[in-house]
């Protein structure tokens, strides 16, 4: 499926209960893992101890889990809490019903290096498994885990020609256009809505400015 050499191979089985026990879990959160994941593998590390790949600054293993799930709906709320509190970066790989998604989320370190915080989520459609493949491109281990982000998120995060911007700053400014479509949205809905002339204008002339800023961030 990724093609990753043996050398990256570990495929040992996580038991549910050492995710429940050993993280902060809320016990809403404890029943969806118990109900919703089916088995848990780390199938893979990617570092410089197992590939021809340098250290890289923020990032210094990924590792790939692969999750079966006993359902369709991919809980994202299990994936952060596995991402914030283990302090290595994640290729999620999920299974069910014989298809194939694959997750990655962005993640920064927070104060200290003990923790992270996942801004968001990236991930293809259910696929069938000799149809789901990721390259690893890159000489260092931030370059694959960007590269990996970006494969994943797609035109989300897709660079306009000409245009240089790390990858925090394309996260970033697809979060505040993501924030701005919603509000729009929004403010189109009650427009519909408003019978007063005078502030349908109103509402109006602000529809225009947030299409303005957003005709602005699409590059």
């Amino acid at each position: 499926m990724l093609g990753l050499p043996k050398s990256t191979e570990f495929n040992k089985r996580l038991p549910k209960q050492k995710f429940y026990e050993n993280l902060t879990i809320t016990p809403a959160l404890k029943k969806r893992v118990i109900d919703d994941i089916r088995i848990i593998y780390w199938r893979n590390k990617i570092a410089a101890s197992t590939m021809n790949l340098a250290a890289g600054q923020m990032v210094t293993e990924i590792e790939v889990f692969e999750i079966r799930w006993n359902t369709q709906t991919v809980n994202e709320a299990i994936l952060r809490q596995i991402d914030r509190e283990i302090p290595y970066h994640i290729l999620f790989l999920m299974e069910y019903g014989g298809k194939y998604q694959a997750w990655i989320g962005y993640k920064e370190a927070t104060a200290g290096n003990n923790a992270f915080k996942v801004e968001r989520y990236y991930h293809t459609d259910w696929l069938a498994e000799d149809e789901l493949s990721l390259k690893v491109e890159g000489l260092n281990l931030d370059a694959v885990y960007e590269s990996f982000v970006r494969q994943l998120a797609g035109a989300v995060l897709e660079q306009t020609e000409g245009v240089q911007e790390t990858l925090q700053e394309a996260v970033q400014r697809s979060e505040q256009k993501a924030k701005l479509q919603k509000q729009i949205e929004a403010l189109q809905a009650k427009i519909r809505k408003e019978k007063q002339l005078n502030k349908q204008m109103e509402m109006n002339a602000e529809l225009k400015k947030l299409r303005n800023l957003l005709t602005k961030m699409v590059r």
